[in-house]
């Protein structure tokens, strides 16, 4: 690496750390009720993207260590203070305190370029830009070349005019390039667990559907399903999913199991990881020729349309568990987000993988359009009769960018601004009022949901036989069981 290159700081900036590790990459970013930190996925694969292509980069994950802004701007003191750009990835929730924090790095270090990443300033650059005034600009959707790109130019005294999914101040001006194309040929990026093991600590991260620790990875970038509520397909990677070669992804299985050997499990990020049939049994055979099986469990998102004979072979290549999205116990319900789902296909989508040995985590969601309390109660009671391995009930969160924000937004039902995305101890808030349907009646549903859900004595007799096969998942599930109880007993209290 040449000594001379401009160095690019990558940062997860702090948010409401004196509560917990706020998770800005989930899906629902917040501080959450397991204690769930996602990796910081964008940012590593753009920082190692940057890395490759010979610049030096620095990397500050603060909600991984908790830290405030003050303990954050003293380690970026230390170590990236020569730094001529700066990368901050924001959300929807902390989007305000992620612009002061770059204001406060532009006021420290003048010469620099401070630029915004992720969901939220993808879909509101000029919006975001118009609440900073100190920030120089906005890389929207994928940001990988971009950031090199940006890289480049300012290396060589020049502005981002000619980069490609910039959003930049110009003077009292707000200029917007042309979007750039998604990236085609991924397996060009750089691993993420190579990145891991260099920069971060695998044990700041917990995902509580996965044996900790658990290493995250994308294998491919975008979804070809059309949900309106869904916010990375629809701000950042779109609808095409894009593919790294079986090969490229079997051999980061192979690195993690000869350099990670505390790692117990992998969890593939992709938003519909068994889009391609062919590419999971082909990445599956690899697996297995490989004995990688025998060293390392994996998990991953997977639609209900998923067959019971590539379910066999996922569960003969080490997979453990499937995440379905099901959200709702109402077809109409299902029809009005997208979803392409139906509730037979659900049913017979948990009956084969019960057949093949994989258990469920299942998504469910309320407050969408047209829910009611009834279909609140359809929602349940589908839910119970299906029994799967785990389950989670949530509040819609509309997000912008997406058809369902922009639903709520224009039927007047959003009843508050970013700040309240979250609630002041960082944990997920709702901010929907439904015709005939509050946003404290839609938490209590969802609370009453998991007291009923978990508190069964049939729940209790099938985690124990899980849990008899493998004494592992049952000390999981006795920490989960622990902070439930914990949470309900708080909201009764309440």
């Amino acid at each position: 690496m040449q000594k001379d290159r401009m160095k690019i700081f990558f940062i997860n900036p702090p948010f409401k750390a004196e509560y917990g590790k706020f998770s800005r990459e989930s899906r629902s970013p917040a501080i959450t009720k397991s204690g769930a930190l996602y990796y910081p996925l964008w940012l590593i694969y753009a920082a190692a993207y940057c890395e490759k292509q010979g610049f030096e980069v620095g990397f500050l994950d603060a909600p991984a260590k908790q830290w405030n802004e003050d303990k954050s701007l003293e380690y970026i003191e230390k170590n990236g203070a020569d730094s001529g750009l700066f990368v901050l990835d924001t959300s929807t929730p902390s989007i305000n305190s992620d612009i002061k924090f770059g204001e406060v790095l532009k006021e420290r270090y003048p010469n620099a370029f401070v630029l915004l990443v992720g969901t939220h300033p993808s879909a509101v650059p000029e919006e975001t830009l118009m609440i900073g005034s100190r920030i120089d600009g906005v890389a929207r959707r994928e940001y990988d070349h971009t950031v090199s790109e940006l890289a480049f130019a300012l290396e060589k005294g020049n502005g981002p005019d000619a980069v490609k999914g910039i959003s930049y101040r110009l003077g009292s001006r707000i200029i917007h390039n042309p979007d750039r194309e998604f990236i085609q040929e991924l397996d060009e990026i750089p691993f993420a667990a190579e990145f891991i093991h260099r920069y971060l600590d695998l044990r700041d991260y917990f995902f509580a559907a996965a044996h900790y620790p658990s290493i995250q990875i994308f294998t491919g970038r975008g979804c070809p399903s059309r949900c309106n509520f869904c916010v990375y397909p629809q701000t950042m990677h779109g609808h095409q999913y894009r593919l790294r070669s079986p090969e490229n992804v079997v051999r980061e299985f192979q690195y993690i199991a000869e350099n990670f050997p505390d790692v117990k499990e992998v969890v593939i990020e992709d938003d519909t990881f068994t889009v391609n049939k062919e590419r999971v049994t082909d990445i599956c055979r690899l697996i297995i020729e490989r004995g990688l099986q025998k060293r390392l469990k994996w998990l991953c998102n997977a639609r209900v349309n998923l067959d019971l004979e590539t379910m066999q072979l996922m569960k003969q290549a080490g997979c453990r568990l499937i995440i379905p999205g099901i959200e709702s116990g109402n077809q109409q319900i299902l029809n009005n987000i997208k979803k392409g789902i139906t509730i037979e296909q659900i049913e017979n989508y948990v009956k084969d993988a019960q057949k093949a040995g994989l258990l469920i985590h299942a998504c469910y969601m309320v407050g969408n359009k047209g829910e009611t309390r009834e279909t609140m109660e359809n929602t349940l009671a589908l839910a119970l009769r299906l029994n799967t391995d785990t389950a989670q009930f949530f509040p819609l969160i509309p997000y912008p960018g997406t058809e369902a924000y922009e639903w709520a937004r224009s039927s007047g039902y959003i009843k508050a601004g970013y700040d309240h995305y979250c609630k002041e101890d960082g944990t997920h808030n709702c901010v929907l009022d439904l015709p005939g349907l509050s946003s404290q009646e839609m938490v209590d549903f969802c609370d009453e949901a998991r007291r009923k859900y978990y508190m069964r004595p049939r729940y209790f007799a099938h985690r124990l036989a899980v849990g008899i096969k493998d004494p592992s998942d049952l000390k999981r599930s006795l920490k989960a069981f622990g902070r439930l109880r914990r949470y309900l007993v708080r909201k009764r209290e309440e």
